[in-house]
């Protein structure tokens, strides 16, 4: 294979934190490399690298087989480097039209004028979606960019980048907002990059991805390359060495649990206005999982349920007396919590410390006539470090400086800290790595044990059956399979989720 991109000796340091020892990695033209590491393992850092974000490394980075210079995002796509990032919300231009947000570059590099009418715009943005069969019509083009969904932010992202036909595509966590539809359709997309030469970088945390897409596996563990493997890959030895530590097993053994009394009952909820109405209860010392594809409903629940969203019809019942949360503080009043979908948007602060993040929704405990408990605040945020086994130089380090996995278990691990009457976590391993995964799913039990109700919502079957006691599957709103967990298998559920409501 001929090399597209070569890293040699890279390392970098935050303060005493170093989080590149001397990387060495090959790229090559016309293939996926799939990057794998736990959180904190020195991926994103490298991705930064590589798309001119961060500047201080040492260490050369050669394409095409000449050292160049990369300082600046800017100067990483002159030199033909694309990066799809994880964070959604870092890509899409709040205020614009989703044609403009996909010509964004063009119009500000004055490729496309300035000056030129939304029809022109919209005209071009037509021609890129067509030729990614991106299923938008010209009303959807000319719609603001916050009325699409995350997973069509996502795709737009792809979109754009996709177009101008990069030396090197990153992609970090592409497919963790996308349908299994979506992510078919993204793998299209990446084989016929390849077929014209470009290469890939893919990170990832399903393995099952890149068993389909990838020809070579990097795996990185405390900012070091400690394995490469070219198809067929040896996941065993992949994840031991991603993890420092022998594989965790296809799922832990956990005794599944019978709910007890009800904490929440649904009574004739329509999820959509078109959709039959849903009857549920949600039991206490029960891990209930909901699955299903984009656009089944799971995160209009979650919103109705926390009072973010009305209801269209129907009513429900928290511990037998009527429940109908105005606002989401009306639910955190009744003890109900929620690890929303997007942590960035709906989370996270930006330059928050972890501490401050950790204890941000009950302030009221953590401060007394208007002034912060410092000493108490510092306290719980180094419990949720431990216990989550967050990777930081520090409890004070800001949120945002985090990798994605370790922002999520910030995020989740706030509320695990708590007991609620009713805790709801919507796609709460989202960029999370398998550890991670486990070691959240424990938490999680672990409070479903003490007598808590437990809502997980997740479009992942292995997510689902690695956590839950119950499994639900939606369909456009619809309940079309609730069983116990032990009584059915991935097949089932994935058969399941593809039938029509």
């Amino acid at each position: 294979m001929v090399s597209a991109v070569e890293v040699r000796n890279i390392s970098m340091a935050f303060g005493a934190n170093q989080v590149l020892s001397g990387v060495d990695l090959t790229i090559d033209k016309g293939q996926t490399t799939a990057l794998l590491g736990a959180n904190g393992a020195g991926k994103s850092t490298l991705i930064k690298i590589l798309s001119g974000v961060y500047s201080s490394f040492t260490g050369e980075i050669l394409i095409d087989g000449k050292v160049v210079t990369i300082d600046s995002p800017t100067t990483a796509k002159s030199a033909g480097i694309e990066t799809v990032h994880q964070r959604i919300d870092e890509g899409v231009i709040p205020g614009l039209t989703v044609a403009e947000n996909l010509l964004f570059e063009k119009i500000v590099s004055g490729e496309i004028p300035r000056a030129v009418s939304l029809k022109t715009i919209v005209n071009e943005a037509e021609k890129i979606a067509e030729a990614l069969d991106l299923n938008w019509n010209r009303s959807k083009l000319r719609n603001d960019v916050y009325e699409l969904g995350i997973a069509e932010q996502q795709m737009l992202i792809l979109a754009r980048t996709l177009s101008r036909s990069p030396k090197l595509l990153i992609l970090d966590e592409p497919t963790s907002a996308l349908s299994v539809a979506e992510s078919q359709n993204l793998f299209r997309f990446i084989k016929n990059l390849e077929a014209q030469g470009i290469a890939i970088l893919y990170v990832s945390h399903k393995l099952s991805e890149l068993e389909q897409i990838a020809k070579k596996l990097v795996v990185m563990r405390d900012g070091k390359i400690r394995n490469e493997q070219s198809a067929p890959f040896s996941w065993d030895l992949a994840l031991k060495e991603m993890l420092g530590q022998q594989e965790l097993g296809e799922r832990d053994n956990f005794k599944q649990v019978q709910g007890t009394s009800v904490t929440l009952k649904l009574n004739n909820v329509q999820l959509f206005k078109e959709s039959a109405p849903l009857n549920l209860e949600i039991k206490k010392k029960e891990v209930t999982g909901i699955i299903g594809l984009l656009g089944a409903g799971k995160t209009e629940l979650a919103k109705v349920i926390y009072g973010a969203d009305e209801l269209i019809s129907g009513s429900m019942d928290l511990e037998g007396q009527s429940y109908k949360p105005a606002h989401p503080a009306d639910a955190v009043i009744k003890d109900i919590y929620l690890v929303p979908e997007d942590r960035a948007a709906d989370s996270m602060i930006p330059n928050w410390s972890i501490s401050h993040t950790a204890t941000l929704p009950f302030m009221g405990d953590f401060s007394a006539r208007g002034i912060i408990k410092k000493l108490a605040e510092g306290i719980r945020g180094k419990e949720l470090v431990q216990d989550l086994k967050v990777v930081t130089t520090s409890h004070e380090a800001f949120v945002d400086s985090l990798s994605g996995g370790n922002q999520q278990k910030v995020i989740v691990g706030r509320w695990l800290q708590s007991k609620p009457k009713l805790m709801i976590l919507d796609e709460p391993f989202r960029g999370v790595d398998i550890g991670a995964r486990r070691d959240i799913s424990k938490r999680v039990r672990d409070l479903a044990a003490t007598d808590v109700a437990v809502l997980v919502l997740a479009s992942d079957v292995d997510e689902i059956l690695d956590v839950a006691d119950r499994i639900i599957v939606l369909v456009e709103g619809k309940v079309v399979m609730d069983v116990k967990a032990g009584e059915t298998s991935k097949d089932k559920i994935v058969n399941k989720m593809s039938e029509v409501a």
